[in-house]
């Protein structure tokens, strides 16, 4: 946990925008005491395209939260997603040392469990344990200080491309800020909305972006799967310029005032104002035309997560059902539509649990910001500050170290 008064920043660089969340370390909790937040145009699929427009949209977001929460911010966490994400569940097993399981054990039990052949254009992001299993005992979450000689976890490993990390962590130095560490979204937005017995009874987090829409699934407590859906709330976006023929710009705010996910919820009499292209005057249009283009793409979004859901054979372990976070889920309709098409339970999903900007921060909008912001607090630790803008950079860290281990060895 952050010591009290200690400053926790989030940096969720999305597809449509980019969010910066500042959190203040407190004796009840985490106080947001900064947000800000500015339209992101050097991304696609949540994944970083220009590099320039991207610093452009960070530097800009950061300077808003700095001004409403009175400070500077030099690191911060920083969020990734893309279709570029993948996943998969691994074991690792070790002799426990004088019988008794300490902490050099947990660390090599999960070292072992990460040692995994990966492609060399490609890294891990993360390595979650699952749980422990001490001498054929398992369900243990915590085995430190357990007798035992052989120690077993399982753990869940996210890996990600190398080059869409570094791209990450390049745009943050640009913007003279220090990447603490990379956290794959939907883990983060579920560190903010979900609730511990939900993640005990099992639960699937659908984080709806601009470019992607992100599932993470728990089962008792655990997490056992992480995808990526490359459809998000900007196809819906694009559906409407088309439809409509009105420019990206006034089809976005048209989604955002009058979208409506369900065609049968909307009065057929109806209508709204529609701005044309070229110059052409605005037309007016039932908005139950809106809802007929919005309805069928909200469908694939979520009979593509059910078909992830099923697929991953946890399914029938989602007593939680799914909660539903990200702008897109601000659509009237949402949530039944989803509860319609996968036969789940279904809730939207809300930063929690915060003090300070509370009335700001309770939007599905900053769900990703704030999870970073609570994932700092718990789990940052000594990893505060890995990448460094004024040191020489990964690659020389790299260099470094092998030097070091080549020394070692021929000398």
């Amino acid at each position: 946990m952050g010591q009290k008064g200690e400053i926790i920043a989030g940096l969720d660089i999305g597809t449509t925008k980019v969010a910066a969340v500042v959190g203040e370390a407190t004796e009840e909790g985490i106080d947001i005491i900064g947000i800000g937040s500015h339209p992101s145009a050097g991304l696609h699929k949540g994944v970083v395209v220009n590099i320039d427009a991207t610093c452009v949209s960070i530097t800009r977001a950061i300077e808003e939260a700095e001004q409403m929460a009175g400070c500077d911010i030099s690191t911060v966490f920083a969020g990734i997603a893309g279709g570029h994400i993948s996943s998969f569940n691994n074991n690792g097993i070790v002799a426990v040392k004088d019988h008794e399981i300490t902490d050099s054990d947990v660390a090599r039990v999960l070292d072992q469990a990460k040692a995994v052949a990966i492609p060399l254009d490609r890294e891990v992001i993360h390595a979650i344990p699952q749980g422990y299993v001490v001498d054929d005992q398992d369900g243990i979450r915590s085995p430190i200080g357990m007798s035992g000689v052989r120690l077993e976890a399982r753990v869940h490993i996210v890996t990600g491309a190398v080059t869409s990390a570094q791209n990450i962590i390049k745009c943050a130095q640009r913007c003279g800020l220090n990447v603490a560490d990379i956290v794959l979204e939907q883990i983060a937005s579920a560190e903010s909305v979900l609730h511990d017995d939900e993640k005990e009874l099992g639960v699937a987090l659908v984080d709806i972006g601009g470019g992607t829409t992100d599932l993470v699934i728990f089962v008792d407590g655990s997490v056992v799967h992480t995808s990526v859906v490359s459809v998000g709330g900007q196809h819906l976006t694009n559906d409407i310029a088309l439809g409509l023929r009105t420019p990206k710009a006034e089809a976005e705010r048209i989604k955002q005032r009058y979208g409506c996910a369900m065609v049968r919820l909307v009065d057929p009499e109806e209508t709204i104002d529609v701005p044309s292209v070229g110059g052409r005057p605005p037309t007016a249009q039932r908005r139950q035309v809106l809802a007929h283009i919005i309805e069928p793409r909200v469908e694939e979004i979520f009979a593509l997560v059910h078909r992830a859901i099923l697929d991953t054979g946890y399914a029938d372990l989602l007593a939680s059902g799914l909660v539903i976070t990200g702008g897109t889920t601000l659509l009237e309709g949402i949530a039944e539509l989803a509860e319609q098409v996968t036969g789940m339970p279904v809730r939207c999903g809300v930063p929690f649990g915060f003090g300070g900007l509370t009335d700001m921060v309770t939007n599905p909008i900053y769900a990703t910001g704030a999870g970073l912001v609570n994932y700092g607090d718990k789990f940052g630790g000594d990893r505060r500050s890995i990448f460094k803008v004024r040191e020489d950079g990964v690659y020389s860290k790299v260099f470094s170290r092998m030097s070091e281990w080549f020394k070692e060895v021929f000398n």
